[in-house]
């Protein structure tokens, strides 16, 4: 019987989240991410560096898998994306110690290598844009795809002065780079796969003219003569 309740109470609360998240009936803005876009990409690895690298790390990506796969010299890696001494072949962590960042936050600041794949691309995207000022909190905003957020706005002075479509390619080209994090290899496989495509399109060729000779011989027989 405690089996059985346990179960119908595992049942009940999973059913009571997917009402809840049905109620929030949240809309995501569409990211159209494009990770062969180099330069979106080149643009999105120095924002986060500069807006994002502070708190949050992606400890899952070095320094020079990112310079060779976005075609970033030494001297745009060491202006861009390296602040405080780093070597190419490390790492990207966060200088923010745990214990502070506990303190100001709440909690870390989460490590955001597969938030594009845990999250989707619409999710940061739609994320990133959703702040608006709420007194009440801590920061002074809040967001409308987090609720109570323990994050403050650290875009708003990219957001100044700017054109909203210039604000939201910016904001694009991070989620861009985030997309990129969560899965590098896409950028070779996407490649590899079209190469691939196309030589199963000429192998099925082949191999089709292959079955028709074979089977002459079924159709007519080694004995038959042909037309």
């Amino acid at each position: 019987m405690k089996i059985r309740t346990k179960i119908k109470l595992a049942l009940a609360s999973t059913l009571l989240s997917f009402s809840v998240l049905a109620a929030g009936d949240l809309h995501l803005d569409h990211a159209n991410t494009d990770i062969s876009d180099t330069a979106s990409l080149q643009n999105g690895a120095k924002l986060f560096m500069n807006y994002c690298s502070g708190c949050h790390a992606i400890g899952f990506m070095r320094y020079n898998r990112i310079a060779k796969d976005l075609n970033l010299n030494d001297s745009l890696v060491s202006k861009h994306l390296m602040f405080a001494g780093e070597k190419p072949g490390e790492t990207i962590t966060t200088a923010m110690p745990k214990d502070a960042a506990k303190k100001w936050f709440g909690n870390p600041p989460p490590d955001l290598s597969l938030v594009a794949r845990s999250k989707g691309t619409d999710w940061i995207y739609t994320y990133l844009k959703g702040f608006y000022e709420d007194e009440s909190k801590a920061f002074g905003v809040n967001n409308k795809v987090l609720a109570n957020a323990s994050m403050p706005d650290v875009l708003w002075s990219l957001k100044e002065g700017k054109p909203e479509a210039e604000f939201d390619q910016d904001v694009r080209d991070i989620t861009n780079f985030l997309d990129y994090v969560g899965e590098p290899a896409k950028l070779i496989r996407t490649s590899l796969g079209v190469w691939v495509l196309l030589f199963l399109g000429v192998l099925f060729i082949l191999t089709y003219l292959l079955k028709k000779e074979y089977w002459k011989d079924v159709k007519y027989g080694i004995w038959r003569p042909r037309d």
